[in-house]
């Protein structure tokens, strides 16, 4: 079984190393190449790469051109089975990339699946299951209606076994290439934020999205979105694209 990987990189010097290191000890059971797009790092992170993987396929932006563009830049150069799109802060900790290929070759119409991402402490990020709207994106964020955003990631829901969900989150998540290439990968008019949301959407047109909770990564979360004027203004702007694409939904 043939699987290719990509990590894309913007100054992250500090959690490449873990992410790249895991990635190749615990991938062993498939024929696996591992893709870093660098988006312009000035941290040392591209000259770590060069320095210690030399099996891994360094491609070097100029500048940061976005998180979907710089997935995108490996479209055009992937011929495997399946791709694994792989946030830079992610560690694996098993062969999860093999189980989840494994389980997609079993069941031909899951087009896209997603393992259970984990706290660095082991609790559970409860990232969308469902597909943004108003209520759960914006008024969620209200005191009075924080259990909204239980409802968005189906909190209180508990998966035992494979599930269809409407949102894979970008930061770690399996696709058939074949249908990667088709749709051209991400809209790289989302330079971060609801990328993954509206390749969802347009992956569900082909097949199914399923949750897999029997295997997990772990992701170290700095949720720059809430935490900064400029994370919360680039995934504001992000959102906008995102419905006025899709269409408003309450």
């Amino acid at each position: 079984m043939k699987v290719s990987g990509c990590v894309v990189t913007y100054n992250n010097i500090d959690v490449i190393e873990d992410c790249i290191e895991s990635v190749l000890q615990c991938t062993k059971n498939v024929d696996f190449q591992l893709y870093v797009v660098d988006n312009g790092s000035t941290d040392g992170t591209r000259e770590l790469i060069k320095r210690k993987y030399e099996n891994v396929k360094l491609i070097e932006n100029e500048k940061n051109s976005g998180f979907g563009e710089g997935h995108n830049k490996v479209v055009s150069l992937i011929d495997s089975e399946y791709h694994v799109i792989i946030n830079p802060d992610i560690k694996l900790e098993s062969d999860v990339i093999s189980t989840l290929c494994g389980f997609m070759a079993k069941h031909e119409n899951v087009a896209m699946v997603t393992p259970k991402i984990l706290n660095e402490d082991k609790s559970e990020q409860y990232l969308p299951k469902y597909c943004p709207t108003i209520r759960y994106v914006i008024i969620s964020k209200f005191k009075p209606f924080q259990y909204l955003r239980r409802q968005y990631t189906r909190q209180d829901e508990s998966f035992e076994k494979p599930v269809k969900i409407e949102f894979s989150t970008g930061c770690f998540s399996v696709v058939r290439t074949a249908l990667f290439k088709e749709l051209e990968g991400f809209d790289s008019r989302f330079f971060m934020y609801c990328e993954d949301a509206d390749l969802s959407r347009r992956v569900r047109k082909k097949g199914y999205i399923v949750f897999y909770p029997d295997v997990s990564v772990i992701h170290r979360w700095e949720r720059e979105n809430t935490r900064s004027l400029k994370g919360v203004i680039r995934f504001m702007s992000s959102l906008t694209k995102y419905f006025l694409k899709w269409g408003i939904k309450f």
